[in-house]
C-alpha cells in the first residue's frame, strides 16, 4: 500500500501528535512515510547522542515503540476506526552501536493478520496486534503488544 494523499494527510495528524508530546519533540522523531505495510521513522544522532557518541538505548526503544504505535494508529484510522493506542509490553534486542541517525521501519509480526485485528476491534472495541520493528542494518529488534481501546 504506497502512501496516498489519504496517507500522506493520516501521517500528518499522527506528525502533529508526536510533536505534542515534550520527549518526542526533544528527540526529534520524525515519520518519514509508510508504504507496502511499513511505517518508517527517523531521528536525528545529534538530538539522541549518548557520552560514548552513539545512539543512546532509550533513544532506540523508543523510535521503535513509537514507530509500532504509529503503525497500529495509522492502521485503525485507514479503516475509519477511532481508537486509543497503548503499547502492552515488548521486548528489545541491542546488537550493535548505531553512530548514524536512527532509522526505524515497523511492521506487523509475521503471525498478524490486519484484517483479524479490525475485526475483533469492531466487535469488541479492543484488540491486540503483535508489531515489530527493527533499527536500519540490525542494530536493535522491538517485538511489542499493541492494545487499541475504543474511544466512544
Amino acid at each position: 500500500m504506497p502512501d496516498t494523499p489519504d496517507h500522506t494527510a493520516l501521517l500528518a495528524q499522527l506528525q502533529t501528535t508526536l510533536n505534542a508530546m515534550p520527549p518526542v519533540q526533544a528527540m526529534d522523531i520524525r515519520i518519514i512515510g509508510y508504504d507496502n505495510g511499513v511505517l518508517s521513522m527517523q531521528a536525528p544522532l545529534a538530538a539522541n547522542v549518548n557520552d560514548k557518541g552513539n545512539a543512546f538505548g532509550g533513544s532506540l526503544a523508543s523510535v521503535m515503540t513509537l514507530a509500532g504505535w504509529a503503525l497500529v494508529s495509522l492502521r485503525l484510522s485507514l479503516a475509519g476506526k477511532q481508537a486509543e493506542v497503548y503499547v502492552a509490553d515488548s521486548s528489545i534486542r541491542y546488537r550493535a552501536p548505531v553512530y548514524g541517525d536512527l532509522q526505524a521501519a515497523a511492521r506487523a509480526a509475521p503471525e498478524q493478520d490486519w484484517d483479524d485485528f479490525l475485526n475483533l476491534f469492531s466487535k469488541r472495541g479492543r484488540a491486540r496486534m503483535t508489531v515489530r520493528a527493527e533499527i536500519a542494518g540490525g542494530a536493535a529488534e522491538l517485538e511489542g503488544r499493541f492494545v487499541a481501546l475504543s474511544k466512544g
